[in-house]
């Protein structure tokens, strides 16, 4: 089945103090399986709310949102956990880490909500050990957060988001709190990623960073306001 992605008409509106905010007014995207997309856009104009939408952390007020040929927007909250841990693989800005717990024990937290996850195996073991190796992080296994830098801190967060196997990797700031030389060791992964198939959608504010995605959305008070395509991509 392909994991390519839709929204339609995609509406969603908070309450807020007695007034009703508007953070997205009708947005439409189709987004093919393998794509990686950059969304772009100031403070206020609806990326960080798609993305949550995307990633079926919010329901929408109105409109569809297609992901692999079945309505999100329609989906039960048991439904819609099993697709956050199965098909979509999230990377925040502020890496969202388990400071308590080490790089290997932070990499596996998804594997313990799977539909009747009763404690990991050895191959899960192995899977997490393979995922850290992957991402560069050998030597670190034991460390915990506070013990890394933000950069490795990121690759913590890049070998969770994989750890089973999702076809969708949302990205919101990715490269925010790194250093530029760092961003880009982040960025590499992410391209290779892609290159190996998966879809990307990724929040950022760079436009350097946006324009190593194959596609850019420039998002303003709610809706798209612009695409682009940049060469050699």
């Amino acid at each position: 089945m392909s994991n390519a992605a839709e929204v339609i008409d995609l509406h969603k509106h908070y309450f807020l103090g007695g007034e009703t905010v508007y953070a997205l007014k009708g947005v439409s995207l189709e987004v093919p399986e393998g794509d990686f997309i950059a969304i772009m856009g100031s403070s206020g104009s609806g990326k960080s709310t798609l993305l949550n939408l995307l990633g079926a952390l919010d329901r929408p007020t109105s409109g569809q949102y297609i992901l692999g040929g079945r309505d999100v927007s329609q989906m039960s909250d048991d439904e819609l956990s099993s697709v956050r841990n199965t098909k979509i693989g999230f990377i925040f800005q502020s890496y969202n880490l388990i400071q308590q717990y080490t790089v290997m024990e932070n990499i596996a937290v998804p594997l313990h909500y799977r539909p009747g996850a009763s404690g990991l195996t050895a191959a899960d073991h192995t899977h997490c050990r393979d995922l850290a190796l992957q991402v560069g992080l050998d030597g670190r296994l034991g460390h915990r957060p506070f013990q890394l830098s933000g950069g490795q801190q990121q690759r913590v967060a890049i070998a969770r988001a994989l750890v089973n196997n999702p076809q969708i990797i949302l990205a919101d700031e990715p490269t925010g709190n790194l250093d530029s030389s760092t961003g880009a060791e982040i960025m590499s992964m992410l391209r290779h990623l892609n290159e190996e198939g998966r879809t990307i959608i990724m929040v950022t504010h760079e436009p350097d960073v946006a324009r190593q995605a194959r596609r850019q959305i420039y998002m303003k008070d709610g809706v798209i306001a612009g695409t682009g395509v940049f060469p050699g991509h």
